[in-house]
């Protein structure tokens, strides 16, 4: 065998084993956001178990995506607001470190949703000695996110969020801002277009908090006033 044909060969094999775990990944994402978006709660639990245990399989099949690695801790950390105290904080233990396993394998994994992901785990865990939540190492992983994909609907949305949550709603408009105006992604139409339905309740959520909070102020100060 000639060493062009070999190369070649070698070559597409490559490819056929990407384009499989690309088709792997695409089937794990629609259905979990099938799961997120279209079963009712009570019938979730159950949905991401199984979910979980074909991630599993397909990791051990493919051991070098970290692609797989990722949808594994999407998919524990969804799960854990189902289930109870001590198995949630198992379970977001367990994503963390599958988040960490994946961006060590390649940072850019999911174009950087893994640090997304983690990013809001570490903002919505509870802190030590609980778990690990950390307001600092949540905000470095989101400016990691949006440095890789700074247009991105769920870096953007999620910073948002954090944002919101810390009491920056002027910031968190401007995010929230970039979220809607980025453009679905072909490969994940559905659960894209349904993040933008979130966004945008986000958005009016944190405009009318800032205009009552401008209203209470104004009525603190009316209120005083006339007390005097």
């Amino acid at each position: 065998m000639k060493k062009t044909t070999f190369v070649a060969l070698l070559l597409l094999s490559l490819q056929c084993y990407a384009d499989g775990v690309a088709n792997s990944v695409q089937a794990i994402e629609s259905e979990w956001a099938s799961i997120y978006y279209t079963l009712p709660k009570s019938s979730q639990e159950g949905a991401y178990d199984a979910l979980l245990k074909k991630a599993t399989k397909l990791t051990e099949q493919h051991p070098n995506s970290s692609e797989l690695l990722f949808w594994q801790a999407v998919i524990l950390a969804t799960n854990a607001e189902l289930q109870d105290g001590f198995t949630a904080l198992n379970a977001i233990h367990k994503s963390r470190d599958l988040l960490l396993q994946s961006i060590k394998m390649n940072p850019q994994t999911a174009n950087g949703s893994a640090y997304v992901t983690l990013g809001t785990l570490y903002y919505m865990a509870p802190k030590w000695p609980i778990a690990f939540g950390d307001t600092e190492k949540a905000e470095q992983m989101f400016q990691a996110a949006l440095k890789i994909n700074p247009n991105g609907i769920d870096a953007n949305y999620f910073y948002g969020d954090f944002l919101r949550a810390n009491n920056h709603p002027t910031e968190a408009e401007i995010y929230f801002e970039k979220a809607l105006s980025a453009p679905s992604r072909d490969d994940q139409l559905f659960a894209d277009n349904k993040l933008k339905d979130e966004v945008k309740l986000a958005l009016a959520n944190t405009k009318n908090r800032k205009i009552n909070g401008v209203k209470n102020a104004f009525l603190s100060l009316f209120n005083s006033a006339s007390l005097k």
